[in-house]
């Protein structure tokens, strides 16, 4: 359980980083439009700190790690959600600066996202998949 809780610290603390970035940077740079920088902090706390204080409170009445599901949800989970928090970073940073983008660069930005986005969409189905299983042999098995 402490191990879930320090990975939600983690993002807590990388979702307020992104939060502080967001705000300083482009009041920096005087822009006052929408941009993907204010998805940073959003998707780190929610996808981050708030899935893994749930994982925490899971893990702490079933033994989760025994699951093979629940192990691969881990690293594909964890590759996921920073991927696509870095993509938004980068999109929401050239369009703060108003850097002109190659189709391939604006392209290569949104399929890598995406990536993170099927990443972490296939975590929370490993993740039910392993709470499924868990549920058929722990504690809230009846």
């Amino acid at each position: 359980m402490k191990r879930y809780l320090n990975i939600s610290l983690a993002y807590a603390i990388a979702a307020m980083a992104g939060g502080v970035f967001y705000r300083e940077f482009t009041k920096y740079n005087s822009f006052t439009g929408v941009t993907s920088l204010g998805k940073v902090h959003t998707h780190l706390f929610l996808l981050g700190m708030l899935m893994f204080l749930i994982v925490a409170l899971f893990a702490a009445r079933n033994d989760l790690t025994r699951h093979k599901t629940f192990r691969a949800f881990l690293w594909t989970y964890n590759i996921g959600v920073p991927l696509t928090a870095v993509m938004l970073l980068v999109r929401g940073v050239t369009q703060v600066l108003s850097l002109p983008l190659s189709t391939g660069i604006s392209a290569a930005i949104s399929g890598i996202a995406g990536i993170g986005h099927i990443l972490v969409g296939t975590g929370i189905i490993l993740l039910l998949l392993a709470l499924k299983k868990s549920a058929g042999n722990g504690v809230y098995s009846r």
